[in-house]
């Protein structure tokens, strides 16, 4: 009766009443998470139909379904969408939803700050696709170099609205990279040593590390270019002593990192999946974690390989191009690792296992593609050529979009409550693996033939008809496979078998929680004493820490640093608007920036002053 009585409390502590407003006010990690990936996962529909619409005229040669500047537009936004709006955010997603349930907690660090990344997301996003409503959006590439993004050769409003529109998700991300940094060094479960952290915490954790140290540079540059576009000054402008590549080595300085600030959650995704599925421990955890570790340290010494071309010293090529081939070590003991695992232990192949394989097979193509880079000369010859594209593709498509599937079958049960169809989900997986392969490995040899990217039609007669028409065949194979995902997905949330608490028999503590999760996660703090905490049988799961909150407050438990020795009681706060008007308020402030008015300018920025000092302001609860 104690504990049924406990249980109750628990929930009316927790719960987020469902009142009109309960959208807007939640902070409820869980529900942030889902949101992550719903309008994330609605972007990528959306960069999915521009990039189809692409592949259409360049299906045939000489085609005229696009002019050259829509074209433009269409590929630049398939760009900025699939790398800012899709696939950081998506896994952000996972982040919000897992991390906290998987580190034995009832919330995040900061649940409040939590709920303000989400609605800052959506806003830049909706910010930066505005600008097809008045037809201006932005045509300068997803990495907009200068001067080809100067007020002279894009006048339109559509750069304006790239640059400043990433500005302000630059705030969602860094917030919340914070967020996942504090929350995974200080609110760990009782034991969770350093040593003991599952490796999926160990990829957010360095990649939040990544954003800290790679996003400033983003976002100088893009403020960088607005005082060019709009105030005259010459940072970027050769003729007024200013320089073109500078934009390059600021960009490139952030870009290179956000291919692995993708890449690493979704290899997290991978080294969650793999053992379950193959009914093992991971083979070489402390060797895989090592390995995500020294990959965010390198991923900030090869930006350069994207400027080979560029007249830069020799010298300079030299050792970043060392460090492009170093880079590839990391990658490959975890490969390895992975491939170990599968082979010393007893895999069972459903539906996530096989996402999971085939990021393996299409990452290892892409990373000897990307080796390849390494050598100046050979990058030379084919940089700016789809040759480059198909390399990006498979490293970020193949080594990014497969795991994010992979997780969303693995997840998925545990956030509805229902199983996936795991049939319908290998036909969607071979839809994918198939529509995939056959869109980009003919762009090495499009490529190796002389196709440059970035070109609207081409003339008949070049080798190229064949190869871009099977490219657009597969385009449209793999819009299917996707379509066949969404179909599953609904029809799971309606005849799907119910999911359990731990369908697969997983390792990790959040398939210690019903399918979905209470409110409050747990009912009782676990105690952890091993790697595997639902394989290790004397782990101590359930031993009485905050079965009961005191004064109706919400709490979660704070640890020690390293080795997760309980230290304090955090009290969390209670569901709030105060992130959705603050995300608000800044939204309308670049609305006003973009606009140039200055008195919007002043109001917006004067409410975000008020909503903060709000938000700060001393209460009985924590200030979160």
């Amino acid at each position: 009766m104690a504990a049924l009585a406990d249980r109750e409390l628990l929930i009316k502590v927790w719960e987020t009443h469902p009142k009109a407003l309960s959208p807007f006010v939640t902070v409820d990690h869980k529900k942030i998470g889902a949101r992550y990936l719903v309008t994330a996962f609605l972007f990528f529909l959306a960069g999915g139909i521009e990039a189809l619409v692409m592949r259409t005229q360049l299906a045939l040669p000489e085609n005229r379904l696009l002019d050259p500047e829509t074209y433009n537009q269409l590929f630049s936004m398939h760009g900025t969408t699939m790398i800012f709006l899709f696939a950081t955010p998506i896994l952000s997603g996972f982040g919000n939803y897992v991390v906290p349930l998987m580190l034995g907690a009832r919330d995040m660090a900061f649940p409040r700050l939590n709920a303000f990344t989400y609605w800052v997301f959506l806003f830049s996003g909706l910010f930066i696709y505005a600008s097809f409503l008045i037809g201006s959006a932005p045509d300068g590439g997803w990495f907009a170099y200068t001067p080809l993004s100067g007020k002279a050769a894009s006048p339109g409003p559509g750069l304006d609205f790239w640059a400043l529109g990433l500005v302000l998700l630059g705030i969602s991300t860094t917030a919340g990279a914070l967020n996942f940094i504090v929350s995974i060094l200080k609110v760990r479960a009782p034991g969770m040593s350093v040593d003991r952290l599952p490796l999926f915490i160990w990829n957010v954790l360095v990649t939040a590390l990544a954003v800290i140290f790679a996003l400033p540079a983003l976002t100088l540059a893009c403020l960088l270019l607005e005082l060019d576009r709009n105030f005259g000054t010459h940072f970027f402008d050769p003729a007024a002593g200013g320089s073109a590549l500078l934009w390059q080595h600021l960009f490139w300085f952030f870009g290179h990192p956000d291919v692995y600030i993708i890449f690493l959650p979704a290899v997290g995704i991978v080294s969650s999946v793999v053992p379950v599925f193959s009914r093992r421990p991971m083979v070489g955890h402390t060797f895989v974690a090592l390995a995500t570790v020294t990959t965010g340290v390198l991923s900030f010494g090869v930006w350069l390989h994207h400027m080979f071309a560029t007249g830069l010293p020799p010298i300079a090529l030299s050792f970043f191009g060392v460090v492009t081939t170093l880079i590839a070590v990391p990658a490959g003991v975890q490969i390895i690792a992975w491939i170990t695992t599968m082979w010393s232990g007893r895999p069972v192949w459903r539906t996530p296992l096989m996402f999971a394989a085939g990021f393996i097979v299409l990452f290892l193509i892409g990373g000897l593609t990307g080796v390849m880079f390494a050598v100046v000369p050979f990058d030379q010859q084919i940089t700016d050529s789809y040759f480059v594209v198909a390399h990006f593709h498979y490293v970020l498509f193949g080594g990014a979009v497969f795991p994010i599937f992979a997780g969303l079958y693995y997840w998925l049960p545990k956030m509805t409550g229902r199983l996936m169809n795991d049939r319908f989900g290998q036909v969607n997986f071979w839809l994918m693996f198939t529509g995939f392969n056959l869109t980009f490995m003919p762009m090495h040899i499009v490529g190796m033939l002389g196709m440059p990217r970035r070109v609207y039609t081409y003339p008949t007669g070049l080798g190229w008809d064949g190869t871009n028409l099977a490219e657009t065949v597969g385009a449209f194979l793999l819009g299917v496979g996707i379509l066949a995902f969404i179909a599953n997905f609904l029809w799971s949330l309606k005849a799907g078998e119910p999911a359990g608490p731990n369908p697969w028999f997983a390792n990790t503590l959040e398939w210690a929680t019903s399918s979905p999760p209470e409110d409050y996660n747990f009912e009782v703090m676990p105690t952890v004493a091993g790697r595997d905490p639902l394989w290790d049988t004397h782990d101590e799961l359930g031993r009485p820490i905050l079965a009961r909150p005191r004064a109706l407050q919400r709490e979660t438990l704070g640890t020690e640093l390293l080795e997760a020795i309980p230290q304090n009681v955090l009290n969390m706060p209670q569901d709030t608007p105060l992130p959705f008007v603050l995300a608000f308020c800044l939204a309308v402030l670049f609305v006003g920036l973009l606009l140039q008015q200055i008195a919007l300018c002043l109001l917006a920025g004067l409410a975000s002053i008020v909503v903060v000092g709000a938000w700060l302001w001393p209460g009985k609860e924590a200030q979160a």
